[in-house]
């Protein structure tokens, strides 16, 4: 007990009855008894409750027990390590007075008074892996128990000999605070009473030979400190958020969704150097989303992580929000959280949506997180074979150990309902599909039936979707998944993962490299654009221009455009043109509405001068075409009604790979249409017949090669086209226009 390595600490430490008083009593008791028996005496006398109380405060050099009516009883040192003990009435509360070897005194509740932190039922429902919200019991918790403040802890570390919580509040001596281990579901824990919210914390293990491990921080930490310092930091449970139906019809199927994806870092610094924190991002980043006309925003990875590059995909503290935007105050006081719980509140009253990036496929192996968290491989895969990612260097999650998925999606619940997102964009998906993701033969291992997929990862991502669409009806899961993996975007109750969206890495892919195609070379490409309409209905579709695309050497996306200076602009408008009119939803990361020229880096600012440069109009042209875009597509139900179903979509023309024309129709679901015309050439093309669905006027809604947007202003203009008795494009009805050269026009029948 002395040298911290008792796996039992209760059993010992704190208020017991006395054994040998209690036999003596029980000896006496019963001869009272079998006296009464023989004279027909009555009697009330019970068991002498005498008991001793034992605590362990290494580097005190006395102490005393005191009760709140002024009894006391000076404890005596029974190890020179500091094992006190003295005799105390069993059940008379105490407190225990203590004079350090420094002169310091101090009056303590004893943690070794107090019961079990968890309830029987929760205790079940963590072994059975089965708990929906294991974060309301697991982790620290800050609060009363009898009357008493403190912080409850809990860790899940069933193969540990020895767990102690270890902090600034016991100089992170691990013989001070060793915890209760509750057998049925392997979890230790303790109260600590007088610990606040805002004290670090670790916890200190013995593997189950007994060997130290590092201090580990806490899964379940609702704070964590910021790098390079790694300790977990004591901090409330954020409230729950109420649902509502409003956002759940914003997120759904039929809704205009078109995503600002940001990193925070990186999207707007204070003086060029330091991070925006919560509340300034709220105020200029809301307002720069609502001004830009997006719908949502998709935040890359905001729990805590180690290393700024991974930008978030390589987070230890799945469960706290990162210290790098919160405010000293709040942060000192253990709150956090309540910064990006403020971006939500905020972005949602001005009517947008946010989105976390969500990281459940992998996890950094720094010697302070999950690696080996109780001496084995606990939250990981034991065989490297199934357990290390091969590209990142990344440990891989147990999905198949109950308490493991458990966390996860516990996690994903949390996330929604505790910070009010709207959705959670599940990053690498693919990665954790399939078991020879990026391995060579002989580098894995197959599954149960000889196959490639890792059906514990399926039934993970099953579960995780249906507890979500149960318990958080408005929330939404995205997938990133590059694979032709059926049906991710299909209920699970039709054989699907169950996710909401997909996003389709193939149709980034091929579109992007027809753009960066000399447009001499793009006739002998057309297929690159219309490829996608092939698929487009298998799944429900989001078009991502993500951050992947405009990093390890892959410039920005205007880089990737050809031509002159004008040409690459024309390009990249037209590009947009094709993409906002295309079924789908929409994703652009930063910087791309205003053509940032220079590779994203996670370092800095985005290049915001851009947009004042005199000599350079095209950017602020470049955003002003993308707000628009943004303006008509929420405004045209064409565009976004019925972006999954056949019914909202008609090729007019895909085949004219000479001229490079594509021309489609958007279709709403009461009927009203949107043509979409797209000329990837840079050449005026006069005289153009397109049949049309039906009879009437048809309107130029946006031009992408407009004056306004740095365009040579070729086009329709004000002018009403109206419709020929001219068969065209098998369709009785057909218009004749100019279309404007690298550009995409988008026409509106009016009546």
């Amino acid at each position: 007990m002395c040298e911290g390595r008792h796996g039992d600490p209760f059993s010992l430490l704190g208020p017991h009855v006395d054994a040998g008083a209690a036999a003596d009593a029980a000896a006496d008791a019963a001869a009272d008894a079998a006296t009464d028996a023989t004279t027909g005496a009555a009697t009330d006398a019970g068991p002498d409750r005498r008991g001793v109380v034992r605590a362990l405060l290494p580097g005190a050099t006395a102490v005393s027990l005191r009760a709140a009516d002024g009894r006391s009883e000076a404890m005596v040192l029974r190890d020179a390590a500091g094992l006190f003990e003295a005799p105390w009435p069993a059940g008379l509360p105490y407190r225990l007075a203590v004079e350090w070897t420094g002169g310091e005194t101090a009056l303590l509740d004893d943690p070794y008074r107090f019961g079990p932190v968890m309830g029987e039922m929760d205790a079940w429902l963590l072994a059975e892996g089965t708990h929906l919200r294991p974060f309301e019991v697991l982790g620290a918790h800050p609060g009363e128990r009898e009357g008493v403040a403190g912080t409850a802890f809990s860790v899940w570390a069933p193969n540990a000999s020895r767990v102690s919580v270890v902090g600034d509040f016991n100089a992170w001596d691990g013989r001070r605070h060793p915890m209760r281990l509750r057998r049925e579901c392997g979890v230790w824990e303790i109260f600590l009473p007088g610990v606040a919210a805002g004290a670090r914390y670790k916890f200190e293990l013995l593997d189950g030979a007994g060997r130290l491990l590092p201090l580990k921080a806490d899964p379940y930490a609702h704070q964590a400190e910021l790098r390079p310092a790694t300790a977990s930091v004591v901090a409330p449970l954020p409230a729950p958020v109420p649902p509502s139906e409003a956002r759940q019809r914003a997120n759904g199927l039929d809704a205009p969704i078109s995503i600002y994806e940001v990193h925070l870092g990186s999207w707007r610094r204070r003086d060029g150097d330091h991070w925006l924190n919560w509340s300034e991002l709220a105020d200029q980043l809301v307002s720069y989303t609502v001004e830009m006309g997006f719908t949502h925003l998709e935040l890359l990875p905001v729990s805590e992580h180690p290393f700024d590059a991974s930008w978030g995909y390589q987070t230890l503290a799945l469960f706290a929000p990162t210290a790098r935007f919160a405010d000293a105050a709040a942060a000192e006081r253990g709150a956090a959280a309540e910064g990006l719980r403020h971006l939500v509140e905020r972005a949602h009253a001005n009517g947008v949506g946010v989105i976390l990036d969500w990281v459940p496929a992998h996890f950094p192996t720094d010697a302070h997180g999950l690696a080996r968290f109780d001496g084995t491989a606990l939250y990981e895969y034991a065989d490297p074979r199934e357990g290390l990612h091969n590209d990142w260097q990344t440990l891989i999650y147990n999905w198949g150990r109950t308490e493991v998925r458990n966390f996860l999606v516990g996690n994903a619940l949390y996330w929604l309902e505790r910070f009010g997102a709207d959705g959670l964009r599940v990053d690498a998906v693919a990665s954790m599909l399939y078991r020879d993701y990026s391995r060579k033969p002989g580098e894995w291992i197959p599954n149960v039936h000889g196959g490639r997929e890792n059906l514990e990862a399926i039934d993970f991502l099953k579960r995780m979707n249906e507890v979500v669409g149960r318990e958080r009806p408005q929330a939404v899961t995205l997938a990133e998944e590059s694979t032709a993996f059926p049906a991710v975007s299909r209920p699970t109750y039709a054989g699907g993962l169950g996710f909401h969206y997909k996003w389709n890495m193939g149709w980034m892919h091929d579109t992007l490299q027809y753009m960066a195609r000399d447009p001499i070379h793009r006739s002998h490409h057309h297929g690159e654009m219309s490829f996608g309409l092939v698929y487009a209905f298998n799944e429900n579709f989001v078009l991502p221009l993500s951050h992947d695309e405009v990093v390890h050497g892959k410039g920005s996306l205007i880089g990737k455009m050809p031509g002159d200076r004008w040409q690459k602009f024309a390009n990249l408008r037209a590009y947009f043109g094709f993409m906002w009119g295309h079924p789908g939803k929409k994703l652009l990361f930063m910087g791309g509405e205003f053509a940032q020229e220079r590779e994203w880096n996670h370092d800095a600012s985005l290049d915001w001068h851009l947009l004042d440069s005199p000599g350079q109009p095209e950017h602020a042209g470049l955003q002003r075409l993308v707000r628009d875009l943004n303006g008509l597509y929420r405004a045209s139900p064409a565009l976004f009604e019925q972006d999954f179903v056949p019914e909202g979509f008609d090729w007019v023309d895909h085949g004219d790979a000479a001229r490079s024309l594509l021309s489609f129709v958007r279709r709403a679901r009461d009927g009203r249409a949107m043509l979409v015309v797209c000329n990837f050439a840079p050449v005026v093309r006069h005289g153009v017949r397109l049949g049309v669905p039906v009879a009437g006027r048809w309107r130029e809604r946006l031009n992408t090669d407009s004056r306004f947007y740095g365009g040579s202003d070729v086009g329709c203009g004000a002018a009403e086209l109206a419709t020929e008795a001219v068969p065209s494009h098998g369709r009785a009805q057909s218009i004749v226009l100019t279309v404007p050269p690298l550009a995409t026009l988008f026409l509106q029948w009016i009546a």
